[in-house]
């Protein structure tokens, strides 16, 4: 169903209209302004709050802000208002509400952002209240035509009775009155106890619509009289375009039109994308690389470890007692500088938008992590007002941080801007999308630990040297100039605190920000920290003759949840009890985006370069679980991203460019590769941490910390290609 965003204003109705493709989708709201405050769905089907629509066929359609791509969110979202709703889940369905529709009621869908691990532990609250709301307001119709206290009836199942006669109806049938009812000021929530949907695997709500392939994603959608454009930005960072000779492809299969995409890109029209692309690589072009063509993964590697000079200045993050101090007196210190690559999100579906603009309007479809990022990107690149524009949520292929961006939507809408009326569909090409990302932050860090002549660990310090991403992409968010994200895994306190108590203790980031742009990749800064800290750790108990799960739990005492993670998958990999013949064990553990976690690997190692990764087991406490099986499919899925990047990742810059281009020299794991993942939760209640990104961190170190356990050889770069080390 295709049906275009109209905003019309008279004085009885505030009419917002909104248009994506795919069943279920499309959301119209009729929103009064005089008379029975009844707000209406497309289909005219009555809206009890904002997050809950009640057809008369019982079926509940719960409205989902934040977005969906692969983590199950759509699902547990519509799960923790269900829960409170007190409705029948066989006949729950999910839509998107428009950040235009938001704006327009004044954000009454809160924050759209999905990223951090943040979709559900964010926004828990309020949706719940919304179910809430809505079950105290269908429960109230019903009474108020039963003409008894509302205190008399009772709801489950999308069922109301009234319990002293035993009275029943359906949802279905009071929502209409339920919908002109002023909603409560308050809502009890229900205690976790009696939590019944909650806490359990129910099968996710998306799964037929993506093995039937009726889910629609940006890069399927379609509209009438759609033009397709390939675009090519100068393919090193801050340079421009310079010049280029259309005449060349002007008479080429299929083009309309070659146009300019700000001062840095070029973007040719076609009939289809394959025309487009086709004519786009024969279009001479001449680029104004500017002197960052001078850069290269050496020199960054350069400045970067001049960074690591404690005679540089530095950001500290984390620290009491006084390190270096402890450390010059100290009876053996130990010391190892370990380095981090640029890591590409690689998603499967390349970045992509289509946008129709007019002079009285501008609608994009897309898939993005965040709705009203790309809404306020329409704004700016429309020039329209707010009333005018909105953007049409699709199904994301594949996010990881990478579609928290807005660049993609923003060159759609300036190419559109150039065909006033037709609908443009933007697709990256393979090679844009990996040249042009926005990269796991390259860093590296210089560590020394300390002990006295006992072997008791006395001082730590922790140098980390490398990118901000806040600094480029938020930088209204620094403190001071300083960067309190680069400490995730490794802060003093909060969602990402470190987990060890030392007596003498520094850590610190000295900011290098090359020209490459760093972005949020899943797990983020929680991935190198957790390498360098863990593995380092396991460098430290071998200095002082320990077991390397020993040497933790003595520096946890006062660190109970990072310390029942890290004991929970010890005894599920069975640490004190003997391996099999030929394999080996790592161990690590971090916290990060509110949740404590903790993994350990078993591997064996043939030829000292060919490394079988058996099985990792991996904790978590995340306070609550909604789904268990979706957190199960969240921990495998962090373990395919982080052990990818580990063996695999990693992306080179050569006269300031990015050298891995595709799948050919940007690799990642097979199934034949991917070890058997076991997932212990523990949750422990009382707060709301993140699932999807945590896990990740453990990864990587537990293994690199059993390839010691096999190889006695400590591995303090990644990838492991670039060690000769693959996967057996």
């Amino acid at each position: 169903m295709n049906k275009h965003v109209s905003l019309q204003m008279n004085r009885r109705a505030f009419v917002i209209g909104s248009a994506t493709l795919g069943a279920g989708l499309a959301i119209g709201l009729d929103i009064p302004f005089g008379g029975p405050a009844v707000v209406r769905a497309a289909d005219g089907s009555p809206e009890i709050g904002a997050w809950v629509v009640v057809r008369p066929d019982d079926t509940v359609v719960i409205r989902i802000a934040r977005s969906e791509m692969g983590q199950g969110s759509l699902t547990g979202l519509a799960q923790l208002v269900a829960e409170e709703l007190e409705c029948d889940w066989t006949k729950v369905t999910t839509e998107y509400p428009t950040p235009g529709q938001s704006v327009a009621r004044k954000r009454v869908w809160g924050d759209f952002s999905t990223g951090g691990s943040r979709g559900i532990r964010s926004s828990q609250d309020y949706v719940r209240k919304g179910g809430a709301t809505a079950r105290v307001m269908l429960i109230q119709a019903a009474a108020d035509a039963w003409k008894v206290p509302a205190s008399e009836c009772t709801a489950a199942n999308s069922v109301i009775t009234h319990t002293p006669s035993g009275r029943t109806t359906t949802y279905g049938k009071v929502a209409e009155a339920a919908a002109k009812l002023t909603p409560p000021a308050d809502v009890k929530l229900k205690d976790p106890k009696d939590w019944k949907l909650i806490g359990k695997g129910v099968k996710r709500l998306d799964t037929v619509d993506k093995t039937t392939g009726a889910m629609v994603y940006g890069i399927d959608v379609k509209l009438p009289g759609m033009l397709n454009a390939a675009i090519k930005d100068c393919p090193v960072f801050g340079g421009k375009l310079k010049s280029y000779d259309e005449a060349k492809v002007a008479g080429m299969k299929g083009v309309k039109k070659v146009v300019t995409v700000g001062d840095t890109a070029v973007a040719v029209v076609a009939d289809t994308w394959w025309h487009a692309k086709t004519a786009l690589e024969a279009l001479p072009i001449t680029w104004d690389e500017g002197d960052n063509a001078k850069v290269s993964s050496e020199s960054i590697a350069k400045w970067l470890a001049e960074g690591l000079d404690d005679a540089q200045p530095a950001y500290v993050g984390n620290k009491n007692g006084d390190a270096k101090a402890a450390i010059a007196g100290a009876a053996k210190k130990v010391e190892a500088v370990y380095s981090y690559p640029y890591q590409n999100h690689a998603t499967m579906e390349p970045m992509n938008a289509t946008a129709l603009y007019t002079a009285d309007k501008c609608e994009v479809w897309c898939g993005t992590q965040n709705g009203e990022a790309a809404f306020a990107a329409v704004l700016e690149a429309s020039g329209l007002p707010a009333e005018k524009c909105d953007v049409h949520k699709v199904m994301l292929g594949g996010g990881f941080g990478r579609r928290g961006q807005t660049d993609y939507v923003r060159q759609a809408v300036m190419i559109a801007k150039q065909m006033p009326g037709t609908p443009i569909k933007l697709l990256w090409s393979r090679e844009e999308d990996m040249a042009h990302g926005k990269y796991h932050p390259v860093t590296q860090c210089k560590m020394t630990g300390a002990f006295d002549a006992n072997n008791n660990l006395i001082a730590l310090h922790y140098r980390l040297s490398g990118q901000s991403i806040l600094f480029s992409l938020r930088p209204e968010a620094l403190q001071n100039g300083m960067d309190p994200a680069a400490f995730q895994g490794v802060a003093q306190s909060g969602e990402a605190a470190f987990g060890y108590s030392v007596p003498n203790l520094l850590i610190e980031h000295a900011m290098r920000n090359p020209h490459v742009p760093p972005g949020f990749w899943r797990g983020v800064n929680v991935n190198h920290n957790a390498i360098y800290m863990e593995c380092f750790m396991d460098e430290l108990a071998q200095a002082a003759g320990q077991d390397p799960l020993e040497f933790r739990r003595k520096l946890m005492g006062n660190h109970p949840k990072h310390l029942a993670v890290l004991n929970a998958v010890a005894e599920k990999i069975g640490w004190t009890t003997p391996a099999p013949q030929g394999v080996y064990r790592g161990i690590a553990q971090v916290m990060g985006y509110g949740s404590y976690v903790a993994g350990a690997a078993e591997i064996s190692v043939v030829d000292g370069s060919k490394i079988k990764v058996h099985r990792i087991v991996a904790s978590t406490d995340p306070g609550y679980v909604v789904n268990p099986a979706q957190v199960e499919r969240q921990v495998a899925g962090s373990f395919v991203y982080g052990l990818s990047a580990l063996f695999y990742g990693g992306c080179t810059v050569k006269d300031g460019k990015i050298e891995q281009t595709n799948f050919d020299t940007y690799n990642s794991m097979r199934i034949s590769e991917m070890p058997k993942v076991e997932t212990v939760m523990v949750p422990s209640g009382g707060f709301w941490g993140g699932v999807g990104e945590p896990t990740i961190g453990v990864a990587a170190p537990a293994v690199l910390n059993a390839y010691f356990a096999a190889t006695g050889k400590r591995i303090r770069s990644v990838p492991l290609r670039d060690q000769n080390i693959t996967f057996a």
